[in-house]
């Protein structure tokens, strides 16, 4: 261990994984804060922290468990001329939840529920257990990404351990400001929920051996991010710049204040 703190190249490897495992972590906040919006304020905090607790719980055990981990790339059947792992299992049902869940979000926000029973079904689905199994499901999905980039980049346990729980604590930090600017700003949530969509395509189209890299995907989010981000400045600016019209019309004539003697 102490070999480890005065190794140059070991403070190099956990620098870089710490950063990488909060980059890879970015479709997990933006999840987690979708998800949390729907609960009532006073719950919110407790459930990003649970989430967030449980991302990190998943990551290291899946750490632990590196010989299973490895396992799930071997091919359980062979279909249509390609082998299908259980990791392949995995990642088509996570891309089809994220799929289904941000198309659902965003059905929700442009259309509302349209009758008595749809109402009743996203309350059910709203409440704090079940938003908390559904981001139990996803950390799952997205963990087993970042445990795969763990270990191709560091060789000691300990040094992606300590990645892992640094990246989490600063998700942590963050995941309330996210969540507070998603929420003020509904067409951040619309983008947000757009990219969500993007990797739940991604994450199906790597279960079927089409890879795609996920720069072009944190590229592409982070550039339309940036114009959205020109759009409401310049949204807030004309608000500003515009005086506020007065609906009363021309011909309205104030009455006259009267001086009392």
């Amino acid at each position: 261990m102490l070999e480890l703190l005065t190794d140059p190249q070991a403070w190099l490897s956990f620098a870089t994984l710490a950063v990488l495992e909060i980059v890879l972590g970015i479709d997990n906040i933006i999840f987690l804060s979708i998800l949390v919006s729907r609960l009532p304020a006073h719950q919110q905090h407790r459930a990003r922290i649970m989430g967030l607790g449980l991302a990190m719980l998943t990551r290291i055990l899946l750490l632990f468990s590196i010989t299973w981990l490895i396992g799930l790339t071997e091919p359980l059947f062979h279909a249509f001329g390609q082998g299908i792992s259980g990791r392949d299992l995995i990642l088509f049902a996570g891309g089809l939840f994220l799929l289904w869940k941000s198309t659902s979000e965003i059905h929700t926000s442009l259309e509302g529920p349209t009758d008595e029973e749809q109402t009743q079904n996203v309350r059910v689905m709203s409440g704090f257990v079940p938003v908390i199994l559904q981001i139990a499901v996803i950390d799952i999905v997205f963990s087993l990404d970042s445990v795969f980039t763990a270990v191709g980049l560091a060789q000691h346990v300990e040094i992606m351990v300590a990645a892992i729980v640094v990246a989490v604590l600063t998700m942590m930090f963050v995941a309330k400001g996210i969540n507070e600017f998603i929420e003020q700003h509904p067409t951040i949530k619309m983008l947000a929920l757009s990219f969500l969509i993007l990797v739940g395509v991604a994450l199906i189209a790597d279960s079927l051996e089409f890879h795609i890299p996920k720069g072009y995907l944190y590229f592409a989010m982070a550039f339309a991010f940036g114009v959205e981000v020109l759009n409401i400045r310049q949204r807030a600016r004309r608000r500003v710049a515009t005086p506020p019209v007065d609906l009363r019309g021309p011909e309205f004539q104030p009455e006259p204040r009267r001086r009392d003697d």
